[in-house]
Protein backbone atom coordinates (compact mmCIF):
# COMPACT_ATOMS: atom_id res chain seq x y z
CA UNK A 1 0.00 0.00 0.00
CA UNK A 2 1.28 3.48 -0.92
CA UNK A 3 1.68 6.24 1.63
CA UNK A 4 -1.30 8.06 0.12
CA UNK A 5 -3.39 4.89 0.26
CA UNK A 6 -2.46 4.31 3.89
CA UNK A 7 -3.38 7.90 4.76
CA UNK A 8 -6.76 7.60 3.05
CA UNK A 9 -7.48 4.39 4.92
CA UNK A 10 -6.53 6.09 8.19
CA UNK A 11 -8.91 8.97 7.39
CA UNK A 12 -11.75 6.54 6.72
CA UNK A 13 -11.18 4.67 9.98
CA UNK A 14 -10.90 7.96 11.86
CA UNK A 15 -14.26 9.13 10.48
CA UNK A 16 -15.95 5.81 11.22
CA UNK A 17 -14.80 6.01 14.83
CA UNK A 18 -15.38 9.71 15.46
CA UNK A 19 -18.75 10.02 13.71
CA UNK A 20 -20.14 6.56 14.43
CA UNK A 21 -23.94 6.27 14.38
CA UNK A 22 -25.17 5.38 17.89
CA UNK A 23 -26.61 1.89 18.25
CA UNK A 24 -30.10 3.00 19.24
CA UNK A 25 -30.30 5.52 16.39
CA UNK A 26 -29.20 2.92 13.85
CA UNK A 27 -31.67 0.35 15.24
CA UNK A 28 -34.53 2.86 14.95
CA UNK A 29 -33.58 3.68 11.37
CA UNK A 30 -33.47 0.03 10.33
CA UNK A 31 -36.79 -0.62 12.05
CA UNK A 32 -38.29 2.22 9.98
CA UNK A 33 -37.07 0.62 6.74
CA UNK A 34 -38.68 -2.86 6.54
CA UNK A 35 -36.76 -3.98 3.45
CA UNK A 36 -33.50 -3.76 5.44
CA UNK A 37 -34.63 -5.74 8.47
CA UNK A 38 -33.73 -9.09 6.94
CA UNK A 39 -30.30 -8.12 5.64
CA UNK A 40 -27.49 -10.21 7.17
CA UNK A 41 -25.56 -8.50 9.99
CA UNK A 42 -22.33 -8.25 7.99
CA UNK A 43 -24.03 -6.42 5.14
CA UNK A 44 -25.90 -4.12 7.52
CA UNK A 45 -22.61 -3.21 9.19
CA UNK A 46 -21.13 -2.32 5.80
CA UNK A 47 -24.19 -0.18 5.09
CA UNK A 48 -23.82 1.50 8.49
CA UNK A 49 -20.18 2.35 7.81
CA UNK A 50 -20.98 3.79 4.41
CA UNK A 51 -23.85 5.80 5.87
CA UNK A 52 -21.36 7.37 8.29
CA UNK A 53 -19.05 8.35 5.44
CA UNK A 54 -22.02 9.62 3.40
CA UNK A 55 -23.07 11.89 6.25
CA UNK A 56 -19.51 13.19 6.56
CA UNK A 57 -19.54 14.28 2.92
CA UNK A 58 -23.13 15.39 2.29
CA UNK A 59 -25.33 18.12 3.74
CA UNK A 60 -28.93 17.22 4.56
CA UNK A 61 -30.93 20.39 5.01
CA UNK A 62 -34.58 21.23 5.55
CA UNK A 63 -36.77 23.45 3.37
CA UNK A 64 -39.92 25.43 4.25
CA UNK A 65 -39.05 25.31 7.92
CA UNK A 66 -38.50 21.57 8.12
CA UNK A 67 -36.19 20.75 11.04
CA UNK A 68 -33.70 17.99 10.23
CA UNK A 69 -32.76 15.72 13.14
CA UNK A 70 -30.28 12.82 13.40
CA UNK A 71 -33.03 10.26 12.71
CA UNK A 72 -33.88 11.98 9.39
CA UNK A 73 -30.24 12.08 8.38
CA UNK A 74 -29.57 8.41 9.15
CA UNK A 75 -32.75 7.19 7.42
CA UNK A 76 -31.83 9.12 4.26
CA UNK A 77 -28.17 8.07 4.36
CA UNK A 78 -28.97 4.37 4.84
CA UNK A 79 -31.27 4.30 1.82
CA UNK A 80 -28.98 6.44 -0.31
CA UNK A 81 -26.10 4.03 0.23
CA UNK A 82 -28.03 0.90 -0.73
CA UNK A 83 -27.40 1.18 -4.51
CA UNK A 84 -23.70 2.05 -4.11
CA UNK A 85 -22.74 -0.33 -1.34
CA UNK A 86 -20.45 -2.22 -3.70
CA UNK A 87 -19.79 0.70 -6.07
CA UNK A 88 -18.44 3.26 -3.60
CA UNK A 89 -19.28 6.80 -2.52
CA UNK A 90 -17.46 8.35 -5.48
CA UNK A 91 -20.58 7.55 -7.49
CA UNK A 92 -22.14 10.57 -5.74
CA UNK A 93 -19.28 13.03 -6.25
CA UNK A 94 -21.34 15.43 -8.39
CA UNK A 95 -23.46 16.83 -5.55
CA UNK A 96 -23.21 17.81 -1.90
CA UNK A 97 -26.73 18.46 -0.68
CA UNK A 98 -29.98 16.62 0.01
CA UNK A 99 -32.99 18.87 0.63
CA UNK A 100 -35.90 17.60 2.73
CA UNK A 101 -39.39 19.10 2.44
CA UNK A 102 -42.08 18.60 5.08
CA UNK A 103 -44.34 17.11 2.39
CA UNK A 104 -44.71 16.82 -1.36
CA UNK A 105 -43.41 19.85 -3.22
CA UNK A 106 -43.68 21.61 -6.57
CA UNK A 107 -40.38 22.03 -8.37
CA UNK A 108 -41.44 24.90 -10.65
CA UNK A 109 -38.85 23.82 -13.21
CA UNK A 110 -39.30 25.43 -16.63
CA UNK A 111 -38.73 23.51 -19.86
CA UNK A 112 -39.18 24.13 -23.56
CA UNK A 113 -40.98 21.70 -25.87
CA UNK A 114 -40.17 20.95 -29.49
CA UNK A 115 -42.35 23.87 -30.63
CA UNK A 116 -40.50 26.40 -28.51
CA UNK A 117 -43.28 26.72 -25.94
CA UNK A 118 -42.04 27.14 -22.36
CA UNK A 119 -43.82 25.11 -19.68
CA UNK A 120 -43.51 25.10 -15.90
CA UNK A 121 -43.92 21.91 -13.85
CA UNK A 122 -46.63 22.37 -11.24
CA UNK A 123 -47.24 18.76 -10.21
CA UNK A 124 -46.65 17.76 -6.60
CA UNK A 125 -43.54 15.57 -6.34
CA UNK A 126 -42.11 13.10 -3.83
CA UNK A 127 -38.55 13.49 -5.05
CA UNK A 128 -36.33 15.02 -7.68
CA UNK A 129 -32.70 14.54 -8.67
CA UNK A 130 -31.18 17.59 -10.31
CA UNK A 131 -28.33 17.20 -12.79
CA UNK A 132 -25.22 18.66 -11.17
CA UNK A 133 -27.31 19.77 -8.20
CA UNK A 134 -29.03 18.48 -5.10
CA UNK A 135 -31.52 15.72 -4.51
CA UNK A 136 -34.85 16.99 -3.19
CA UNK A 137 -37.14 14.70 -1.18
CA UNK A 138 -40.45 14.80 0.61
CA UNK A 139 -39.64 13.48 4.09
CA UNK A 140 -42.94 11.59 4.66
CA UNK A 141 -42.46 9.81 1.33
CA UNK A 142 -38.78 9.16 2.02
CA UNK A 143 -39.83 7.42 5.21
CA UNK A 144 -42.86 5.63 3.70
CA UNK A 145 -43.19 5.89 -0.09
CA UNK A 146 -46.32 3.71 -0.02
CA UNK A 147 -48.20 5.93 2.46
CA UNK A 148 -50.92 6.70 -0.12
CA UNK A 149 -51.79 3.04 -0.67
CA UNK A 150 -53.48 0.39 1.41
CA UNK A 151 -53.56 -3.34 1.84
CA UNK A 152 -52.14 -5.83 -0.61
CA UNK A 153 -52.49 -3.44 -3.56
CA UNK A 154 -49.52 -1.33 -2.42
CA UNK A 155 -46.69 -1.68 -4.92
CA UNK A 156 -43.05 -1.89 -3.79
CA UNK A 157 -41.48 1.54 -3.83
CA UNK A 158 -38.58 3.55 -2.45
CA UNK A 159 -38.36 7.18 -3.51
CA UNK A 160 -34.89 7.66 -1.97
CA UNK A 161 -33.34 4.77 -3.90
CA UNK A 162 -35.23 5.94 -6.99
CA UNK A 163 -33.77 9.46 -6.94
CA UNK A 164 -30.25 8.33 -6.08
CA UNK A 165 -30.35 5.85 -8.98
CA UNK A 166 -31.13 8.84 -11.22
CA UNK A 167 -27.85 10.30 -9.95
CA UNK A 168 -26.03 7.12 -11.02
CA UNK A 169 -27.72 7.46 -14.42
CA UNK A 170 -26.52 11.07 -14.72
CA UNK A 171 -22.85 10.28 -14.24
CA UNK A 172 -22.29 10.18 -17.99
CA UNK A 173 -24.68 12.96 -18.97
CA UNK A 174 -28.45 13.36 -18.86
CA UNK A 175 -30.49 10.57 -17.32
CA UNK A 176 -31.34 8.16 -20.11
CA UNK A 177 -31.40 4.73 -18.49
CA UNK A 178 -27.81 4.06 -19.61
CA UNK A 179 -25.43 4.52 -16.64
CA UNK A 180 -21.69 3.98 -16.55
CA UNK A 181 -21.37 0.21 -16.82
CA UNK A 182 -18.85 -2.13 -15.21
CA UNK A 183 -16.58 -4.19 -17.51
CA UNK A 184 -18.74 -7.26 -16.88
CA UNK A 185 -21.67 -5.71 -18.79
CA UNK A 186 -21.33 -4.71 -22.42
CA UNK A 187 -23.27 -1.66 -23.63
CA UNK A 188 -24.95 -3.85 -26.26
CA UNK A 189 -26.21 -6.33 -23.67
CA UNK A 190 -27.51 -3.54 -21.42
CA UNK A 191 -29.22 -1.67 -24.27
CA UNK A 192 -30.89 -4.75 -25.71
CA UNK A 193 -32.12 -6.09 -22.36
CA UNK A 194 -33.38 -2.78 -20.97
CA UNK A 195 -34.98 -1.69 -24.24
CA UNK A 196 -36.78 -5.01 -24.66
CA UNK A 197 -38.05 -5.02 -21.07
CA UNK A 198 -39.09 -1.37 -21.24
CA UNK A 199 -41.05 -1.88 -24.45
CA UNK A 200 -42.71 -4.98 -23.04
CA UNK A 201 -43.64 -3.24 -19.79
CA UNK A 202 -44.93 -0.14 -21.58
CA UNK A 203 -47.15 -2.32 -23.78
CA UNK A 204 -48.54 -4.07 -20.70
CA UNK A 205 -49.36 -0.75 -19.06
CA UNK A 206 -50.89 0.66 -22.27
CA UNK A 207 -53.11 -2.42 -22.47
CA UNK A 208 -54.45 -1.69 -19.00
CA UNK A 209 -52.75 -4.62 -17.30
CA UNK A 210 -52.28 -4.35 -13.55
CA UNK A 211 -48.63 -4.98 -12.79
CA UNK A 212 -46.68 -5.64 -9.61
CA UNK A 213 -44.16 -3.03 -10.73
CA UNK A 214 -45.12 0.64 -10.50
CA UNK A 215 -46.60 1.72 -13.84
CA UNK A 216 -44.53 4.93 -13.61
CA UNK A 217 -41.72 2.78 -15.04
CA UNK A 218 -43.45 3.12 -18.42
CA UNK A 219 -42.95 6.91 -18.37
CA UNK A 220 -39.49 6.82 -20.02
CA UNK A 221 -36.29 4.70 -20.13
CA UNK A 222 -34.65 6.60 -17.23
CA UNK A 223 -37.77 6.18 -15.09
CA UNK A 224 -37.87 2.50 -16.01
CA UNK A 225 -34.28 2.09 -14.83
CA UNK A 226 -34.99 3.91 -11.56
CA UNK A 227 -38.22 2.01 -10.84
CA UNK A 228 -36.82 -1.44 -11.59
CA UNK A 229 -33.79 -0.58 -9.43
CA UNK A 230 -35.93 0.32 -6.42
CA UNK A 231 -37.96 -2.85 -7.04
CA UNK A 232 -34.72 -4.86 -7.22
CA UNK A 233 -33.76 -3.78 -3.71
CA UNK A 234 -37.17 -3.51 -2.04
CA UNK A 235 -39.02 -6.46 -3.60
CA UNK A 236 -36.52 -8.55 -5.60
CA UNK A 237 -38.96 -11.44 -5.96
CA UNK A 238 -41.28 -9.19 -8.00
CA UNK A 239 -38.59 -8.27 -10.52
CA UNK A 240 -37.28 -11.84 -10.61
CA UNK A 241 -40.77 -13.08 -11.45
CA UNK A 242 -41.56 -10.53 -14.16
CA UNK A 243 -38.14 -9.90 -15.71
CA UNK A 244 -35.53 -12.46 -14.58
CA UNK A 245 -33.00 -11.30 -17.19
CA UNK A 246 -33.22 -7.74 -15.85
CA UNK A 247 -32.88 -8.99 -12.27
CA UNK A 248 -29.68 -10.80 -13.26
CA UNK A 249 -28.40 -7.72 -15.10
CA UNK A 250 -29.00 -5.45 -12.12
CA UNK A 251 -27.32 -7.98 -9.86
CA UNK A 252 -24.23 -7.66 -12.07
CA UNK A 253 -24.50 -3.87 -12.16
CA UNK A 254 -24.96 -3.38 -8.41
CA UNK A 255 -22.69 -6.33 -7.60
CA UNK A 256 -25.33 -7.72 -5.28
CA UNK A 257 -28.01 -10.37 -5.49
CA UNK A 258 -30.80 -9.93 -2.94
Amino acid sequence: MTLIGAFRQWCVQHRLKRYAIPDDLWANAIHALPFLRHWPPQRLQKLRDMAVLFLCEKNIVGAHGFQVHPFHRVVIAAQACVPILALGLRQYDDFKTVVLYPDEFISGVEWEDEFGVVHQDDEAMMGEAMAGGPIVLSWPDALDPTRGGAGEDVLPANVVIHEFVHKLDMRNGEANGFPVLPPSITPKRWHQALTSAYENFSARVAAGEETDIDCYAAESPPEFFAVISETFFVAPEVLESDYPEIAALLAAFYQYRP
